[in-house]
């Protein structure tokens, strides 16, 4: 049986992830998940390809008070109530146009100092803006064994460098991909498994220190090949179909296969 073995959510695009015991699974995701962003001078978004040491920046959002602290690799944090100023509208991922407004405060700051050039904060104006595709992502420890395995690796692959919403535990490698176009239960809600989360240079990092160690999108395509596009492929995006609670240990249980045709 699968179960939920890690809950990963990015308050802020490309910092690190926060783990929680539990989460709300909405239409749109978790709507603290990706809900801040960073942009760089020429006002694009600025992430973990960029500069792998954001990773290590944690940041830590109270949506009940409006309040965000980033906590940096030195022990100083930076926390404050946020506070937004004016309108931006970024070019996101798939060519999608999203509407922010720019934090102000000590964050861009703290931010700029750390990454070592002139960056800003944004917060997406509704939930779910934030992600690159859709809400929810889901990949199996086994699939991340499997791919250590097949592709000749020489040490265990840490699967937060892949920041997925919802890591499982039990079953079978690549049993998510089996489930593509069918409907699963995740604790209290349900999701419809869509297409394959294209990897990206990211996962080549640490997931702690942000630092390239191991050629992971080497290591996809010599254990999986690459998809009809010639993309690295490892896990699945989901739609959320029933809203609901999600908890670590939760069961993981396909509803219904991919429909006929």
């Amino acid at each position: 049986m699968h179960t939920v073995a890690r809950l990963s959510i990015a308050p802020v695009k490309g910092l690190g992830l926060v783990h929680p015991e539990e989460v709300a699974l909405t239409a749109a995701g978790v709507a603290e998940d990706r809900r801040f962003y960073l942009l760089d001078a020429a006002g694009r978004v600025f992430k973990g390809k960029h500069h792998g040491p954001l990773v290590g920046v944690r940041p830590d959002y109270e949506a009940a008070g409006d309040r965000l602290a980033l906590t940096f690799p030195d022990g100083r944090r930076v926390a404050a109530a946020v506070r937004t100023g004016g309108r931006v509208r970024t070019a996101f991922y798939g060519g999608r146009t999203v509407e922010g407004r720019v934090v102000v405060g000590p964050f861009a700051a703290a931010l700029s100092d750390y990454a070592g050039r002139p960056l800003r904060l944004a917060r997406t104006e509704r939930p779910g803006q934030g992600n690159d595709e859709q809400a929810v992502m889901l990949l199996g420890d086994e699939s991340v064994a499997a791919l250590v395995r097949d592709a000749g690796l020489a040490a265990p692959l840490d699967a937060r460098r892949f920041r997925m919403l919802v890591t499982l535990a039990g079953g079978h490698a690549y049993d998510e991909d089996a489930w593509a176009g069918g409907t699963v239960r995740v604790g209290g809600a349900v999701v419809r498994v869509g297409g394959p989360v294209p990897r990206c240079v990211v996962t080549r990092q640490n997931p702690v220190t942000g630092e390239r160690d191991v050629q992971v999108l080497d290591a996809i395509v010599a254990a999986r090949g690459t998809g009809p596009d010639g993309s690295i492929d490892l896990g699945r995006y989901a739609e959320v179909v029933e809203p609901g609670p999600v908890r670590v240990g939760d069961p993981v249980v396909p509803v219904a296969g991919p429909a006929p045709g």
